[in-house]
């Protein structure tokens, strides 16, 4: 593969009832260009994670999955209010998800330490008021 592969998906906020349609969409895509199951399932994981904070906190935003020779890079952009405190936000359990996204069952605090767990690299950028990007990257 000399190019990269780009599967671009638009998320919407608040709203739960296509929440995850990316991550499905992208573990298809995967599994029809022949990757391997744990590289799947990284991938998914990953994404699915993603995919659910921006629904939950930021109001949706813009999920980007490149397929490259070494790498799956997965970027997920968001214009929500930003994580005023990153390492407190890594730390398992931590959340700011209101008690009616919790009764729904999420916000558990393990979306961003599962995303970390689940790629080989993560990056996050954020700044209160502005937004939030993250970019992983699942090695092949």
């Amino acid at each position: 593969m000399s190019d990269k592969l780009v599967f671009r998906f638009d998320v919407q906020g608040d709203d739960f009832t296509s929440a995850g349609q990316a991550s499905v969409q992208v573990k298809k895509n995967l599994r029809q260009l022949g990757f391997d199951t744990d590289t799947i399932k990284r991938v998914s994981i990953a994404m699915y994670e993603g995919e659910i904070n921006m629904v939950i906190h930021a109001g949706g935003g813009i999920a980007e999955v490149s397929v490259c020779e070494e790498y799956i890079e997965i970027v997920l952009e968001d214009k929500g209010p930003g994580i005023a405190d990153i390492d407190k936000a890594m730390q398992a359990g931590y959340s700011t998800a209101p008690d009616s996204i919790r009764s729904l069952g999420f916000g558990a605090g393990m979306g961003l330490p599962n995303m970390k767990k689940n790629s080989d690299s993560m990056e996050i950028t954020s700044e209160v008021g502005v937004g939030t990007r993250i970019v992983m990257r699942v090695n092949i």
